[in-house]
């Protein structure tokens, strides 16, 4: 199984956008998904789902690399690569994972999401220098939010 990136899972979030909501996803929306996908696996499964950093920026969590990737689009929403460049790398127990972030995490607006990130340890942790969020913090904190 290939490694999977932080590329590969913002594309599996944009694909889910456009098929489920009118209005697509924006970037800052993108990187809150990203954030909550990388933490749950990290509670769930002791290991990172991606390897690349989530940094504590002025709006919350991200993943800089997918940030730059994105950051032309500025507020407006991102629109699904076609199904030739969607690589099937996910495994069953990743995509239920990043199926379930969507639905609980997908819902809510991109300020709100924003909002609720600054509400929690790892950014809060970060945010004076806007440093890297580590794994072993994502991971502490969201066993800690596990049902």
């Amino acid at each position: 199984m290939a490694q999977v990136t932080a590329f590969d899972v913002a594309r599996y979030f944009i694909a889910l956008s456009n098929d489920s909501e009118d209005e697509g996803i924006s970037n800052l929306k993108l990187q809150k998904l990203l954030y909550y996908a990388q933490g749950y696996h990290l509670a769930i499964y002791d290991k990172p789902l991606f390897n690349e950093d989530i940094e504590a920026w002025l709006h919350g969590p991200v993943c800089p690399e997918v940030y730059r990737k994105y950051k032309s689009n500025k507020a407006n929403p991102i629109f699904a690569p076609s199904e030739d460049d969607f690589p099937q790398i996910f495994t069953v127990e990743q995509m239920g994972l990043l199926d379930e972030v969507y639905y609980v995490f997908g819902q809510f607006a991109a300020w709100k999401l924003r909002d609720m990130t600054h509400e929690e340890i790892p950014w809060k942790n970060h945010e004076a220098d806007a440093g890297i969020i580590l794994h072993d913090e994502m991971r502490q904190y969201f066993k800690t939010r596990l049902n």
